[in-house]
C-alpha cells in the first residue's frame, strides 16, 4: 500500500467514526483512560502487562481509537484539504512565515564580476604599471566600465565591479609595489580567473533559488534582498485559541485544598508560536458547558485548541457541545499512551478545525504532536516533519496494544560508537519533568523495544543542535 491509499484509508476510516459514537470510551483492556496503574511508581514506565484487579468493561464504542500514525495522517491531510492564502509581506516582517511560492532569482547573482578580495586587478601578463592614488570600491569605484589595458594594474576593493578585460586579481598580501619604478608584481603565480566572482556564480535570473514550502529564516530573507526582493509570497500564520477548561485549575500561587497549577495554559501559547502560529493568550473557562459553546461559535481562529473534557466524565463537555454544534469528527481517540483521549474536529466546513488535548500535561504534549503539529504544518503550507529513526539505549516498556510516545533526549556516540537516544523518567501522562529536560519523543511501538533498537523520533520544536546533560532526569 503506497502512503496516498494510506492516507486515503486513513481519511475514511476517520470519517467512519463521525455521528452515532456513544459519549463513553472505554477500551476493553486494565488501560482504560491515561491513568497508571495504582501500584506504579512515579516516574517509573508502567508495566507493559498490568495484573487485573477488575473485570473490564466491554467496549461500548462502536468502532476502535485509530492507529497512531493513522491519526496524524488524518490531520495532515485536514490541514491541506484548502487552498492557501498568500499575502506579500516585506522582509522586516516575512521572519517566520512559509514561502507560499517558489523563490526565483530576480538577477544574476552577482550582477557583474565583482573582486573577490581586497588587492590589485590586473590585466595580461605582468609586471603591471599603475596609477599612484587611483582605486576601485564597491559601489563608488571610480571609472566602473572602463576596459583595463594588458600591462596595467588598479587598486580594488572587495565587492567592487571589475574592470572588462581584467585577467585576474591579486590578493594585497601576495603583491609586491615598487614605488620608485611605478610597478606591481606578484609573489605568487597568477591564475586566470583568481579571486574574481564572476556574474552569475551563484545563479541566474529566473533560476529557483528555494521551493515553496520553506520557512524564512534569516538567511533566507539575506537570500532574498540579494536576488533583489523587497517583499515575500507567504503563507499567513495559522490563528489558534486557546481555551482552558477545569474548574480546579489556578493561575498563580501554590496549590492548595484540592486545587492545582493550570500548567498547560502557560505551556501551549509558546509551543504553538514554535510549531508557527499566532496564539491568543489562554482563556479560562472553567467547566462551563455554555461558556465553552461561546467560545466556540465566536471564534475567528483557524484552529481552537482546548485542554482537559475529553473524555466521559460528569463535567467532560467537549463531546457533547461539539455534538450540539453539528461539528464533524475526525479523530475521536487516538491509540496511543499518553494521550488517547484527544480529538480532532471540523466545527463546520469553512470553520475552525478543533484539537481537543486530555487535561494531564505529558498526555497534552502527547495530542500536540500527533494532532496539532501536522495540522499546522498543513494549514501554514510548511512540509510535514521528516520522521527517522535512531538507537535507543535502554529497554522501553510498551503498551499491549497502543503506542507509547515516550521523552527522550539525544546523545554523542563514545569511542567510535553510534549516536543514540536514552529514554528519560518521569514520563507518566501527568509529569512534565521528563519532557522538560527531553529533545525528542521516541514513538514506541506496542510490547515494548529493546536495547538497540531503532525507534522512530519526533523532534521538538526547540531541540538543540547538541545533546542534552540531562543529569538527573535519566
Amino acid at each position: 500500500m503506497t502512503r496516498d491509499d494510506a492516507d486515503e484509508l486513513a481519511v475514511e476510516q476517520a470519517l467512519a467514526l463521525v455521528g452515532g459514537r456513544n459519549q463513553t470510551r472505554h477500551r476493553a483492556d486494565d488501560w482504560t483512560g491515561d491513568q497508571m496503574p495504582h501500584n506504579q511508581n512515579p516516574g517509573e514506565p508502567a508495566d507493559p502487562h498490568p495484573t487485573p484487579h477488575s473485570t473490564p468493561s466491554p467496549p461500548v464504542s462502536p468502532s476502535p481509537a485509530l492507529p497512531w500514525d493513522r491519526a496524524r495522517a488524518v490531520a495532515a491531510r485536514a490541514g491541506r484539504g484548502g487552498p492557501l492564502a498568500v499575502v506579500r509581506l516585506p522582509l522586516d516582517r516575512a521572519l517566520g512565515h512559509v514561502l507560499a511560492e517558489p523563490l526565483a532569482a530576480l538577477t544574476d547573482l552577482p550582477s557583474f564580476d565583482t573582486s573577490a578580495m581586497d588587492g590589485w586587478a590586473v590585466a595580461g601578463p605582468g609586471p603591471w604599471t599603475y596609477e599612484e592614488g587611483v582605486s576601485l570600491l564597491a559601489g563608488v569605484g571610480e571609472r566602473p566600465t572602463a576596459r583595463l589595458p594588458d600591462g596595467t594594474a588598479v587598486r580594488i576593493a572587495t565587492g567592487a565591479r571589475t574592470p572588462a578585460d581584467t585577467t585576474a586579481v591579486i590578493r594585497s598580501e601576495h603583491a609586491h609595489v615598487d614605488e620608485a619604478r611605478g610597478l606591481l608584481s606578484a609573489r605568487r603565480p597568477v591564475v586566470t580567473g583568481q579571486d574574481i566572482r564572476p556574474r552569475g556564480q551563484e545563479c541566474r535570473a529566473g533560476d529557483q533559488l528555494v521551493p515553496a514550502g520553506t520557512v524564512v529564516t534569516p538567511a533566507v530573507l539575506g537570500l532574498a534582498a540579494a536576488a533583489g526582493y523587497d517583499a515575500l509570497p507567504a503563507v499567513p500564520r495559522p490563528r489558534v485559541d486557546v481555551l482552558v477548561l477545569g474548574d480546579e485549575l489556578l493561575a498563580a500561587g501554590l496549590p492548595h485544598d484540592g486545587l492545582i497549577r493550570d500548567a498547560l495554559g502557560p505551556m501551549l501559547g509558546p509551543w504553538l508560536r514554535a510549531l508557527g502560529a499566532e496564539v491568543s493568550g489562554p482563556r479560562r473557562l472553567g467547566d462551563d458547558a455554555e461558556a465553552l459553546r461561546e467560545a466556540l461559535t465566536s471564534s475567528d481562529a483557524d484552529l481552537i485548541v482546548t485542554t482537559g473534557g475529553t473524555a466521559s466524565g460528569p463535567v467532560d463537555h467537549v463531546h457533547p457541545v461539539l455534538a450540539a454544534l453539528g461539528a464533524e469528527l475526525l479523530v475521536d481517540g487516538v491509540a496511543v499512551r499518553p494521550g488517547h483521549p484527544m480529538l480532532l474536529a471540523r466545527l463546520s466546513p469553512d470553520g475552525p478545525h478543533l484539537v481537543g488535548l486530555p487535561g494531564n500535561p505529558l498526555a497534552a504534549v502527547s495530542g500536540l504532536l500527533t494532532l496539532a503539529e501536522p495540522l499546522l504544518a498543513g494549514l501554514a503550507g510548511r512540509p510535514a516533519q521528516d520522521a527517522y529513526r535512531a538507537l535507543v539505549h535502554a529497554d522501553v516498556p510498551g503498551h499491549p496494544h497502543d503506542t507509547r510516545l515516550v521523552p527522550v533526549v539525544h546523545r554523542a556516540g563514545r569511542a567510535g560508537g553510534r549516536d543514540h537516544v536514552a529514554p528519560l523518567r518521569y514520563n507518566g501522562p501527568a509529569m512534565l519533568r521528563g519532557i522538560a529536560a527531553a529533545d525528542g519523543l521516541a514513538v514506541v511501538p506496542a510490547g515494548g523495544v529493546r536495547s538497540g533498537t531503532e525507534v522512530e523520533i519526533l523532534d521538538l520544536p526547540w531541540a538543540p543542535a547538541t545533546p542534552w546533560t540531562e543529569g538527573c532526569f535519566t
